[in-house]
């Protein structure tokens, strides 16, 4: 039985070997069919590993509270009168509220300050731009940031504000090509720090989304918050704009003389740190933390809206479910092109009935029985089906490389989307295979020797 049905595979195998061009022309559809919902697949495997990468960077379970600054113009400023901007004066954001944070709110897992400045680092007569952070040890836990050599900060560095600082990668490249940078020194604007740790090299482009917490850190020099306040700058301090090239500050309580170098002190910035990162234990914890949060905030800076918060794992969630609506759709118009192919098959194969029905005719009046010629024309739209898949297969694979290397997009092929357009394209010729299979089988074996 099984030899009967191998020698009708062998009569469909020759029918398309005889008509190449034919049977090329049939599988296009089934071809870019395939390499259409692969190369679509890929590009939303993609998306989906580069969100989970940017949550992976931007912490999971995070909540970012940063300051409103306060126009140069004063916009934000409440112009009813004297007494009622003294009612309503803020402090801004300050470790206070970092240590108000910790102890009110329960659902806090880690949280850290922080405060940036831009500014150079020099050594050895080498210089390069960079950012200083200024943030306490959970940070690193936060943004999972591992150490390559080194340790992070310890206790007694935190609490009295040693010059010490952790460098990413590229300051290590740039400064210490050549020697371990652990116990050396380098000097960030005018002070020096001494090296005790370097972090992993991270090869994400993340540039983007810097604005809801990503921060890319290769660039970065980290060093104790209180490092930063007692060394560079304490903007807490500071009650009002500078007056004067001298640098002469007018201070809410008294006079201080700022200290050169500082690149982006602003007059109207008077928050004491630049962000606030809570981390919660939960992801169903963030709205109701978010909320308390907020709430204890207002109630510290006498009812100002002078912060805002943002949850960035929720914002890149939201991206990836744009980006999911936005690939079920490609998806479902590369289909389109599966179902043009097999209402191309089967076309093809109703024609191929009409062209020999005297060959079936003739194989029926020698003894073949109907399930063999079911069994020939089904096997032959199937054959074209599953070459036009393999060689969709292959075109798809190729087209998401080239979009990943020319293009810049990650895509990401799995075993999966290929098993699944594989087994579409084989299923397509079943489908539209047997209804002409079926025609031929039903002909009258005397109509069709007399046909002309």
């Amino acid at each position: 039985m099984i030899e009967r049905y191998l020698h009708d595979v062998v009569i469909a195998v020759e029918s398309i070997m005889a008509n190449q061009m034919r049977s090329i022309l049939t599988a296009l559809g089934i071809i870019f069919g395939v390499a259409a919902v692969i190369t679509m697949l890929a590009i939303g495997k993609g998306a989906q590993q580069e969100i989970l990468e940017q949550i992976k960077m931007v912490g999971v379970n995070n909540i970012i509270v940063t300051p409103i600054i306060e126009s140069a113009n004063g916009e934000n400023v409440d112009e009813t009168g004297g007494e009622t901007q003294k009612k309503k004066f803020s402090p801004g954001l300050t470790l206070e509220d970092v240590d108000a944070i910790q102890k009110v709110v329960p659902t806090v897992n880690k949280l850290s300050p922080e405060i940036i400045l831009n500014s150079y680092v020099i050594k050895d007569g080498k210089r390069a731009s960079a950012k200083l952070l200024g943030v306490s040890n959970s940070y690193f836990e936060i943004f999972n940031l591992p150490l390559q050599e080194g340790s992070f900060f310890i206790d007694y560095q935190e609490e009295n504000g040693i010059p010490v600082c952790v460098i990413g990668a590229n300051i290590k490249n740039k400064f210490f090509s050549k020697e371990n940078p652990i116990g050396k020194y380098v000097k960030f604007d005018h002070v020096w720090l001494k090296v005790v740790g370097v972090l992993e090299k991270n090869d994400m482009n993340l540039t983007r989304f810097e604005n809801i917490g990503v921060n890319v850190m290769n660039d970065n020099v980290y060093v104790p918050v209180k490092t930063m306040l007692l060394r560079y700058q304490n903007r807490a301090l500071v009650g009002s704009r500078i007056m004067g090239s001298e640098g002469v500050v007018r201070m809410g309580r008294g006079m201080l003389s700022m200290s050169s170098g500082t690149t982006n002190t602003e007059s109207n910035n008077y928050n004491q740190l630049d962000r606030i990162i809570v981390q919660v234990h939960e992801s169903s914890e963030l709205n109701s933390s978010t909320d308390l949060v907020a709430r204890l905030l207002m109630r510290r800076h006498e009812d100002v809206k002078d912060f805002e918060i943002t949850v960035p794992e929720l914002l890149l969630k939201q991206e990836q479910r744009t980006k999911d609506i936005f690939n079920i759709v490609l998806g479902a118009i590369a289909s389109i092109s599966l179902l043009v192919g097999g209402i191309g098959i089967m076309n093809i194969m109703f024609a191929s009935v009409m062209e020999r029905i005297k060959e079936i005719g003739t194989r029926l009046a020698i003894g073949a029985q109907k399930r063999d010629i079911v069994v020939q024309f089904l096997a032959e739209a199937v054959l074209i089906s599953v070459i036009g898949g393999v060689i969709g297969v292959i075109i798809g694979i190729t087209a998401s490389w080239l979009i990943t290397k020319f293009a810049n997009i990650l895509t990401l092929v799995t075993p999966m989307s290929v098993f699944i357009s594989f087994a579409v394209s084989a299923s397509v010729g079943v489908i539209f295979g047997y209804s002409p299979a079926k025609r031929a089988s039903e002909r009258d074996p005397i109509e069709s020797l007399r046909y002309e």
